[in-house]
């Protein structure tokens, strides 16, 4: 009745799924991968004054502003090792981000991007499923690569942004 035999008796039983468990059967096979999490992003009113939060207060490395006249922001970044947030300013009075700065008066979270392996594939199948993309086709990102932002309402409330890895 030493130790071992307490231990053996008191191990769990270790249960396996079996690949004919139907739990296998209900994930939908997709062609195409969703990948890590690329960026949060944050609408703010003062840019300067952001970036001297994240690089000043906080000691993250800060970017230097990017005029994305085709999106209508300025842009910055700030990397925290595991993914990085962006930080979004109006450039221009029909930006995006001057409608939800007057909706937010100090600014907030703006949307999330997610790395995805084929574009292309995503927006064929996210239609299919209903999931409204709120361009025909995808436009190059702030990092250079085609990008696409599907419907708030179809995501649970959060504005998605789909980044081609």
């Amino acid at each position: 009745s030493g130790l071992l035999t307490r231990l053996q008796t008191s191990a769990p039983t270790i249960r396996t799924l079996s690949s004919s468990n139907s739990f296998s059967q209900n994930i939908p096979s997709c062609l195409w991968k969703l990948g890590r999490l690329n960026h949060v992003a944050i609408a703010v009113p003062d840019l300067e004054k952001a970036q001297s939060l994240y690089k000043d207060v906080l000691g993250a490395h800060v970017s230097e502003t990017v005029a994305l006249p085709e999106h209508g922001v300025y842009t910055v970044f700030v990397e925290l090792g595991n993914t990085k947030l962006e930080l979004l300013h109006p450039l221009g009075e029909k930006s995006p981000i001057a409608s939800f700065l007057q909706k937010n008066k100090t600014g907030g979270m703006h949307h999330i991007c997610i790395e995805v392996d084929d574009i292309k594939a995503a927006m064929t199948e996210l239609k299919k499923k209903k999931i409204r993309i709120l361009s025909e086709e995808p436009k190059i990102g702030a990092h250079g690569k085609p990008v696409i932002f599907l419907h708030p309402k179809d995501c649970h409330g959060v504005l998605v942004e789909l980044e081609q890895a």
